[in-house]
């Protein structure tokens, strides 16, 4: 590799996949962020962790561009969030969504394989859609065959797990998800758990995840965030802030929260 070349990939690497800068989101006369600043390395995950209405979900949404910041900006590769039709193309492509509830995530209308295949189709991604969708299916534990069901015949645990299979499908870089694992019971959240860790070394996947669960995040993130009534409280490696919080709400907030 040239010198030139060494200076051009340490400053891609150097470059977040994906950022917000003093982010503020306000509804009405409630602030629900106040002045975020937070960045998702490529290879280093992060996760998210706060009391309900922390204003976690909320940070999700804006990253996705599905909601806009009162004030702030939001980057994707160092360049504002695309709002073009293409740019967004390319976006979706690289980062995707894992949603809290499969039940209202999937269409019910839909057969599996339909329901994998959309971002395929919608996303104009070329290739042979049916052999992508049987690749992710067995990359979550589920069977091929099951492309002709439709989501009310699985269970809460497989419908997340097509869920995941459906995010995977436009082979993304980073995969964000919304507490996806605290509808489930504990024996399937932990085989849930487990298949995420075994996606994230095997595809080198980097994730944003909020979660109630430490166990979860010391697991999956190599990063945490802690969010306190919109505001970053704490944030830095996972080993450290757990084993040596250095703000008091995080030390409570760490204690009070069930680790898987």
């Amino acid at each position: 590799m040239s010198e030139k070349e060494a200076q051009m990939s340490e400053k891609l690497n150097s470059t977040p996949l994906l950022e917000l800068e003093n982010v503020t989101r306000d509804f009405g006369a409630t602030r629900a962020l106040d002045s975020v600043s937070l960045a998702v390395y490529a290879g280093r995950s992060s996760g998210i962790v706060g009391e309900s209405g922390a204003g976690k979900s909320t940070i999700l949404n804006i990253l996705m561009g599905l909601d806009t910041p009162t004030s702030g900006e939001v980057r994707f590769r160092g360049a504002p969030l695309p709002r073009t039709r293409a740019d967004l193309r390319t976006f979706r492509s690289t980062v995707q969504m894992v949603f809290q509830d499969p039940r209202s995530s999937l269409d019910p209308r839909m057969n599996v394989g339909r329901i994998i295949a959309e971002p395929l189709r919608s996303l104009k991604i070329p290739g042979d859609h049916r052999a992508r969708v049987d690749e992710v299916l067995k990359m979550v534990g589920l069977e091929p065959d099951m492309t002709s069901r439709f989501p009310a015949q699985f269970s809460g645990g497989q419908r997340q797990r097509i869920a995941i299979a459906r995010a995977l499908a436009p082979r993304p870089e980073l995969l964000m998800a919304d507490e996806p694992v605290s509808a489930l019971d504990v024996s399937v959240k932990a085989q849930l758990v487990q298949v995420l860790a075994e996606l994230k070394e095997n595809l080198g996947l980097t994730m944003l995840m909020v979660s109630h669960d430490v166990g979860i995040v010391r697991l999956l993130c190599e990063e945490m965030v802690v969010l306190r009534h919109g505001h970053v409280e704490e944030a830095g490696p996972t080993d450290r802030i757990l084993a040596s919080a250095t703000q008091t709400y995080t030390r409570e907030l760490l204690a009070a929260i069930p680790v898987l």
